[in-house]
């Protein structure tokens, strides 16, 4: 009896193990290859958006413009003696830090076996000025003046979120999150982030 039990406890061992075999092979088979992961990607993949409060106190005196004629320039160098255009105001804003995931292709992936590199499209900033929310603090500026002063505002909020390499950052993690989670739930076990993918094995 006992060799019985000892026999079928193999058997049953055996066929476990088969199968455990047999599940790992197939479902390394089913892997979708890069091309079918640019599909995958484009099927569910959005733009990856950090949005970020701003505001800045500006001070702002436009330089004068060329006129077209003599008379037009006097006249405003005459304005700009007796009451120089000034603005002084607080200014908010909004930035969009973003990466574009369907920008994703066959040449930004590259997979070997469980394994799948990943090149991250560039950063993309994008600055909303929020005009209802502007502080005026004194401006004696016309329309097109103002209009320049909110324009200057905004390149330089671009500007400035550009060069924040951790706001960068915080943008790149949330792409990888998402990648990561759906490759995952393809069946990858390892998702790694490179800065340039590594070069194809060689096929004998």
């Amino acid at each position: 009896m006992r060799n019985l039990l000892a026999v079928a406890a193999l058997v049953l061992a055996f066929a476990l193990g088969a199968g455990l075999a047999w599940q790992l092979t197939h479902r390394q088979e089913r892997l979708p290859d890069a091309p079918a992961l640019v599909l995958k990607i484009r099927e569910v993949a959005r733009l990856e958006t950090l949005d970020v409060s701003l505001y800045k106190k500006i001070d702002f005196s436009p330089d004068p413009r060329e006129q077209a004629t003599v008379w037009g320039s006097i006249a405003q160098w005459a304005s700009y003696t007796v009451r120089p255009p000034r603005g002084r105001a607080i200014i908010f804003a909004v930035a969009h830090l973003g990466l574009d995931l369907r920008k994703l292709d066959v040449a930004s992936l590259r997979v070997f076996g469980r394994r799948v590199e990943v090149v991250l499209p560039r950063v993309q900033t994008q600055v909303e000025l929020r005009p209802a929310e502007v502080e005026i603090i004194g401006s004696n500026l016309d329309s097109a003046q103002t209009a320049q002063l909110f324009e200057r505002a905004r390149n330089a909020f671009e500007a400035e979120v550009g060069a924040d390499k951790a706001l960068q950052e915080r943008a790149r993690d949330s792409a990888r999150q998402s990648l990561r989670s759906l490759f995952v739930g393809l069946g990858f076990s390892e998702v790694v982030f490179v800065d340039k993918l590594s070069p194809e094995p060689q096929r004998g």
